[in-house]
Order: structure tokens, then sequence, then C-alpha cells
């Protein structure tokens, strides 16, 4: 996102989108890919919902929150794009506010990796999980990606 500044993220987060909603999907390679027709896409505000849920000490990855909603829907899959967008606006939003702000340092990208899309960058959100116990790892030599080494061990369960 650019701009972040300018942007009023809170208004974003209440903007539904006449979502929540359920599409059918045709496309074959997407089916096969995700393992069904019936596509949900959650509202901006249910990430946060969601986000706000994991403690001190824990993580959660888009991937999970997105099969928890397809779970919760009777969808097959959560929409990828919009999933990484809202997330993306419910971190921003968080930050803008004065107070009721959610841990979204503790939402991962695949793989326990780093989301440079939040507030402060990769950078920002290292130091928020390794004040809370987590070791973080660097990766790559050019394009440099930080992952919370061993993740898996700190997953919160949803619901």
């Amino acid at each position: 996102m650019a701009n972040e500044d300018k942007k009023d993220f809170n208004a974003m987060l209440y903007d539904s989108k006449d979502m929540p909603k359920i599409q059918i999907i045709t496309d074959t390679r997407s089916i096969a890919k995700y393992g069904g027709d019936r596509m949900y896409f959650a509202p901006p505000i249910e990430y946060d919902k969601v986000m706000r849920l994991v403690p001190f000490g824990k993580v959660i990855t888009i991937g999970e929150i997105r099969g928890y909603f397809a779970t919760q829907s009777g969808a097959d899959f959560t929409e990828p794009i919009t999933a990484g967008i809202f997330v993306s606006i419910a971190a921003w939003a968080s930050h803008q506010r004065d107070s009721d702000k959610i841990p979204y340092w503790r939402t991962l990208k695949a793989r326990g990796e780093l989301n440079p899309k939040y507030p402060g960058g990769t950078l920002a959100q290292k130091e928020m999980l390794e004040s809370e116990g987590h070791t973080v790892i660097q990766r790559g030599r050019t394009n440099l990606k930080y992952y919370v080494q061993n993740y898996e061990n700190f997953l919160y369960t949803l619901g």
C-alpha cells in the first residue's frame, strides 16, 4: 500500500463491500488448486476480530485465518488476495487508532514469514515478536525475508 498516512484505514475496515459472500468459481485450475468451487469473501472487520484473539506469545498465519473462515462459512476456501489486503487494512487501522489496538504483528504470512506491508515493515514486526519471546531469522541474500523460527510450535488455534 502507498500513502498510508493519507488513508483512513478505520473507514476501510468497516466498509463491507457487500461481504460476506460466497462466489462459485468455474476456473478448473483454481478449483484444483483450492480444492473446490465455493470461494468465500470475508469483510475486513472479520480479519480484525480474529487477529485480536491471538494471545501474547502465539502467532497465526493468514492461511490459518482463511481456513477458519472457509470452515465457518461452509465454503471450500477463502479468497487469498483480499485476505492479504484486509489483514494489512486491519493492521494499519489499529496503528491509526489511539485505543482498541490489535496485536497485528502476531499474524504472519505463509511459512511464518513477516509481513512487510505492516506499519513499520518487517523490522517493526520483528521487534514486537522478539519482545514476546520469538526468534526471528533472516533468509535470502539479496531479497531478504524474515521468518519466525519454528512458528508452528506457537500457532494459535481458532475456535
